[in-house]
């Protein structure tokens, strides 16, 4: 079969040519031979996956038991486990511990308004005079070390060191001392109270 349509293709590729490829081979020749044999793949014997038959009264019967499911679902909420750190224990809710606030007169109201107001004055202006206080003493300071660097570089750099006595301080650590023997260590036993919560 593919012989003949491979004679028939020469045949009419020579009367098209003018007999060029009758000369030079025939379809045969050594240009042709590439090109104008037919080829076949090879048979593919892939197929697509049949579909398992599903049986409809048990695809019916699954679809039912979800719905049942669903609606028992529906009917009760899910039990939401709580958060013990957000409920206030039933000994904080005693109404005996509440108290009233005293009831002020308006010049006692009045009084402690404005005693409120010459207070804030009183710790604005002693907060001021600190910052003063503090800036005169740097300033201070950094003239005298200037002038203790234009007469001495030894001594300057004596007055930059930290001081260690100037705040005292005393430590005492851990003493030292060997491991007890005797000692008997807990054995680690504890009482588990957590609530667990099953939904």
């Amino acid at each position: 079969m593919a012989a003949a349509v491979t004679r028939c293709i020469g045949r009419i590729l020579s009367r098209q040519t003018g007999g060029v490829l009758a000369e030079n081979g025939g379809v045969h020749g050594p240009w042709f031979t590439a090109v104008m044999t037919i080829r076949t793949s090879a048979p593919l014997s892939g197929e697509p996956k049949k579909k398992k038959k599903v049986d409809p009264k048990r695809d019916h019967l699954v679809k039912e038991r979800l719905k049942k499911k669903l609606k028992k679902l529906e009917r009760s909420p899910p039990e939401l486990i709580p958060i013990e750190d957000f409920i206030t224990p039933v000994k904080c809710l005693d109404d005996t511990r509440v108290r009233s606030n005293p009831s002020l007169s308006f010049d006692e109201s009045e009084g402690r308004a404005l005693l409120l107001k010459e207070w804030c004055r009183y710790k604005h202006e002693q907060h001021l005079a600190e910052m003063q206080a503090i800036k005169l003493a740097l300033e201070a300071q950094k003239e005298a070390l200037d002038e203790l660097k234009a007469e001495s570089e030894e001594l300057y750099q004596a007055a930059l060191e930290p001081d260690p006595l100037l705040v005292p301080f005393s430590h005492q650590g851990p003493a030292y001392m060997p491991p007890n023997t005797n000692y008997e260590a807990p054995d680690g036993k504890y009482t588990d109270v957590t609530k667990v919560y099953t939904q």
